[in-house]
Parts: structure tokens; C-alpha cells; sequence
């Protein structure tokens, strides 16, 4: 079982696997790509609500990696999909990739290459240049704007 993401509407993925998406996926996408969306789903596509407790613990593995600015609501969704399908997830999304790694979730990617590695996110103060595990709105000891930074 495969769970869709935008990008696999967009790149005209195809599988003989079983699809699923979200209804979160159809409002991403525009013309030929919505219209396909719908043809899929004529065809046997299921759509799937995942339950508040799976998008809760996505969100929480997300905040461990670091990725969770960086998911839409569309993407937690599509994750906690996957997750409680135990499916493979078709993405080309490199948080998506990272917090799946996390959740122990299949990835396939279709257009780029996927990730190497999983990693976990490390948040640097633009003032002051201290680093912080957490990601936070501003850096407690200066007050400046916190960035991601690559822990590697």
C-alpha cells in the first residue's frame, strides 16, 4: 500500500500497488493535477483520515527531528496516514523523508533522490550564536530569531 503525496499527483506517479491519500492532498493541487486526483480516486484510490492521537505522536517526532516548522498540515497528516496504514509513503519531501526515517515509515521518492541519513535538527541564535537542541520563537538568553542549522 502506497500513501500519495502532492508531489506523486504532480510527477503522474503510477504504482500497481494500492493508493491512498488525503482530502488535504486534492486542495494543493491545480487543474490537470487535481483532475487526476479525482480520476484516481474513480479508480479505486481510498482516502483516509488518520486519527488526532497518530497526528499528535507525527507532531512530536517532528519536534525531535527538528522538521516540525518545516510540515504542513497536509504533510502531519500524510505521515500519521502512513504511519497507522503501515504504508509506504511517496514523497519527494526531504522533512517528510526525515521524520518518516524517524517513524520508522517506508519512503519512495519519485523525482529526487531520497535522504541519506535521518537527522535531527540543532537551532542556532542569530545574536548571540548559541545553539539550542529545542526549536523555540527566540533565543532565551539575547532575544534574537532562532535558525536551523544542520547538525552535521
Amino acid at each position: 500500500m502506497e500513501v500519495l503525496d502532492t508531489s506523486a499527483f504532480i510527477h503522474e506517479y503510477h504504482t500497481d500497488d494500492e493508493q491512498v491519500s488525503i482530502p488535504l492532498v486534492k486542495e494543493e493541487l491545480e487543474g490537470g493535477n487535481e483532475y487526476r486526483f479525482d480520476a484516481m480516486e474513480g479508480a479505486g484510490m481510498e482516502l483516509h483520515l488518520p486519527a488526532d492521537e497518530t497526528v499528535d505522536r507525527v507532531r512530536r517526532a517532528a519536534g525531535e527531528t527538528g522538521d516540525a516548522d518545516e510540515l504542513s498540515e497536509t504533510d502531519t497528516r500524510l505521515l500519521a496516514t502512513a504511519f497507522e496504514l503501515s504504508a509506504t509513503l511517496v514523497t519527494d519531501d526531504y522533512a517528510m523523508q526525515n521524520v518518516a526515517e524517524k517513524l520508522d515509515v517506508d519512503v519512495q521518492v519519485i523525482a529526487r533522490e531520497g535522504i541519506e541519513e535521518e537527522r535531527e535538527w540543532t537551532f542556532q541564535c542569530a545574536g548571540c550564536g548559541r545553539e539550542f537542541d529545542d526549536d523555540r520563537e527566540r533565543c532565551p538568553i539575547c532575544g534574537s530569531d532562532l535558525t536551523r542549522k544542520n547538525p552535521a
